[in-house]
């Protein structure tokens, strides 16, 4: 391994650009919005989004790569696992009507992550927690990305208790 030559930088300045499978998170509930609001078939949506926006310009705006395989499980997934995905969530949202009361977008983050947290524990919590808050980030302010955190964090200690050290 070399060593770096003077005046070299060895870390690059500025945002690190997001990996493929953040880009596919991001696409993810922009897709699962599609599918509540369009009444539009997953599959459809899900072929939709692979030819016209994963890695494609639009309107001379260039979009990042995607993990596409990614993409497709994560909606595929919160769509098909939907009822056990809002009963988790539901359990770890105080009111009783409050996941129906999130603004549609921050409601979809929450499922995709639940997704996420009940079916690839390949992933660490942690990381599908800070994933899906960037994904919050990008739409939101900071009250909605503390509600997004408690819940996620709930969630996870609940479904995840040995990757967590008790409080």
């Amino acid at each position: 391994m070399s060593k770096p030559v003077q005046g070299e930088d060895v870390v690059p300045k500025g945002p690190r650009p997001a990996g493929r499978r953040s880009v596919a998170r991001l696409f993810a509930v922009q897709a699962l919005y599609e599918i509540e609001f369009s009444g539009k078939p997953a599959e459809g949506v899900i072929q939709d989004f692979r030819e016209a926006r994963l890695g494609q310009e639009i309107e001379g705006e260039q979009f990042r790569q995607a993990d596409p395989d990614w993409f497709g499980e994560v909606v595929r997934g919160t769509v098909k696992r939907q009822a056990e995905i809002d009963e988790q969530i539901k359990a770890a949202i105080p009111r009783a009507d409050a996941l129906e009361r999130l603004e549609a977008v921050l409601r979809l983050a929450i499922r995709a992550a639940c997704f996420e947290l009940l079916a690839r524990i390949d992933v660490p919590a942690g990381t599908i927690i800070d994933e899906y808050l960037g994904v919050v980030r990008a739409f939101f302010s900071p009250r909605e990305i503390k509600l997004a955190n408690g819940v996620l964090d709930g969630l996870a200690r609940r479904l995840r208790p040995n990757e967590f050290t008790p409080r």
